[in-house]
């Protein structure tokens, strides 16, 4: 059966105290915080840098045959002052050279990037009469900054020299389609890579002797390649490449079998005038090479890059596709390619989280260890108990306002952790103080937990509050720091107030059932008549 308090709480420190002090939900309750806490960490999603919204684009309009100055009157000048006109945007920059006018355009950091794209979309169509007649029409670009850093990156290298650039690109590009197709994977590039075509060297001797011109093998190849031939230099033995994107072109015959003119009533084929070679784009003179302690010598090397969606959890991303790399392992194997991990941010991500949590569980040694010279092993486990339930609710709360754990957010959590145990070290150092006080034994030991929690609730919300109101300013920091500080004055001031409800609810609580009064017997004769007397008088008071 419940003792009867007579004292009456005055602050919430107190009636919550009072509340909790013997509610069966008080432990249900604990149990709940830590579960939440714990779920909170193990899903929510963890990346190594804060993801920060850059919203901006580029203007694109082609203007053939126009000089840059006619482009910056006609094109650029009247964009900027029609983008001028859209609600935040912080920078315009024109570009105005020979044939194109480029007005690249960037919004506020913070600006929600979907509506940011659709009001540059729209200001230009609304305006896009104000054109010149014969400039083409504009291509609106957007900037794609929230995908563009990749989490992994694999280095493919060739194990069996045989193997031919061609095909090394084909199978490395169809492992790029497979890894795309993944849940949550967003951008998947392909750097360093040489390109399958088809590459023509023509023989400038025979073309003089067929009065053919250059242009003419680029025109007949054009016809039936999607993109127009480029023309490159001429090679020592007098040879010159040109090339095409296959699309009608198949084969080495199709590309032989092209008619290019008409000499003499008769026609006149590729194959004629040139050698047609299935290969690579040897115009393409980058390469990427690799060297790692296993491999022990520098190869050439193709480089697939893998990014994130905003807000998804890179560990789970990382290791979905490492997973898939895994199944495609062996048929990379049989094929003689080999490939190298050289970037693993979900790891990177992962391990800071774990690191953290280490830290934090060594502090909270330290803590406990403290507080037992202090005051005593029991209250040592008192306090040491709030600090995991106060980062529990805080995780919780980041977790369902759609926060992820990165570099910054820990930051905020080491940072507040220092102030977490200010409010339970005050509480339980009131109330051994009471217990320890020369009328305790006057007193129920109840009303000595509620009466301690509540005497210093006033002063430990004031001093709390003023801690958080020095956080607040971070919050209207401007520009890139501003979102990459967020973390900070979103956190640390929800930690700041569940330290204070952690503090008032289970500190008296935990004190109940751990501490004791001290006896004191030589005052125990002397007492017992004042405590038989004040229960009356509660007695009384309540009746009334």
């Amino acid at each position: 059966m419940d003792k009867k308090i007579c004292y009456k709480p005055k602050d919430y420190a107190g009636k919550l105290a009072l509340s909790f002090l013997h509610s069966p939900l008080t432990a249900l309750l604990a149990v709940f915080i830590l579960a939440i806490g714990y779920l909170s960490l193990e899903i929510m999603p963890r990346e190594e840098d804060p993801q920060i919204a850059i919203s901006g684009g580029a203007i694109i309009v082609p203007m053939p045959g126009a000089t840059p100055k006619e482009i910056e009157n006609v094109i650029v000048k009247p964009l900027e002052q029609r983008i001028r006109e859209i609600s935040g945007v912080e920078h315009i920059y024109g570009i105005a050279m020979h044939n194109v006018g480029i007005v690249n355009v960037q919004y506020y950091i913070g600006e929600n990037r979907q509506i940011s794209n659709l009001k540059l979309y729209d200001k230009v169509m609304q305006h896009i009469d104000e054109l010149p007649k014969n400039a083409m029409h504009p291509i609106v670009k957007p900037f794609d900054i929230d995908i563009d850093i990749p989490i992994l990156s694999f280095a493919f290298y060739k194990k069996d020299q045989s193997l031919s650039d061609a095909k090394l690109f084909k199978i490395v590009k169809d492992i790029q389609y497979k890894l795309n197709g993944i849940k949550n994977v967003s951008k998947t590039e392909l750097k360093g890579a040489h390109k399958r075509q088809f590459n023509i060297l023509v023989d400038l001797n025979k073309l003089k002797g067929y009065h053919i011109s250059l242009g003419q093998i680029m025109q007949a190849v054009g016809s039936i390649a999607k993109e127009v031939p480029e023309v490159k230099n001429r090679t020592k033995d007098n040879k010159i490449v040109i090339f095409g994107v296959p699309n009608a072109i198949e084969s080495i015959e199709d590309v032989k079998n092209i008619m290019v003119a008409n000499y003499m009533n008769s026609p006149i084929y590729i194959k004629d005038i040139a050698t047609v070679k299935d290969g690579i784009d040897i115009q393409n003179f980058k390469n990427a090479t690799l060297w790692s302690k296993d491999i022990k010598q520098e190869k050439p090397q193709y480089t697939l890059t893998i990014a994130k969606l905003k807000g998804t959890n890179a560990v789970f991303v990382a290791n979905d596709v490492l997973a898939k790399m895994k199944e495609i392992k062996p048929i990379l194997e049989k094929e003689g390619i080999g490939y190298v991990l050289t970037r693993n941010y979900g790891k990177r991500a992962n391990d800071a989280v774990n690191e953290l949590v280490d830290h934090l569980l060594i502090t909270i040694g330290i803590i406990a260890i403290m507080l037992v010279f202090f005051l005593g092993w029991k209250e040592a486990i008192i306090v040491t108990f709030t600090v995991p339930a106060i980062l529990a609710i805080t995780l919780f709360i980041a977790y369902i306002t759609g926060q992820t754990i990165n570099r910054i957010t820990l930051f905020a959590f080491l940072l507040s952790l220092g102030l977490l145990v200010d409010a339970a070290i005050i509480v339980i150092e009131n109330i051994h103080r009471h217990l320890h006080s020369h009328d305790a034994v006057d007193k129920e030991k109840d009303e000595i937990l509620v009466e301690a929690t509540d005497e210093i609730g006033a002063p430990t919300n004031i001093a709390t509050l003023a801690i958080i109101l020095t956080m607040v300013p971070m919050a209207f920091v401007g520009g890139m720091m501003g979102q990459f500080m967020k973390p900070i004055p979103q956190n640390v001031p929800v930690a700041l107030i569940a330290s204070l409800i952690i503090a008032y609810i289970f500190t008296p609580y935990l004190s109940r059932l751990l501490l004791k009064k001290p006896k004191m017997h030589h005052h125990h004769h002397h007492f017992q008549k004042k405590v038989h007397n004040k229960k009356l008088s509660c007695e009384e008071g309540g009746a009334k």
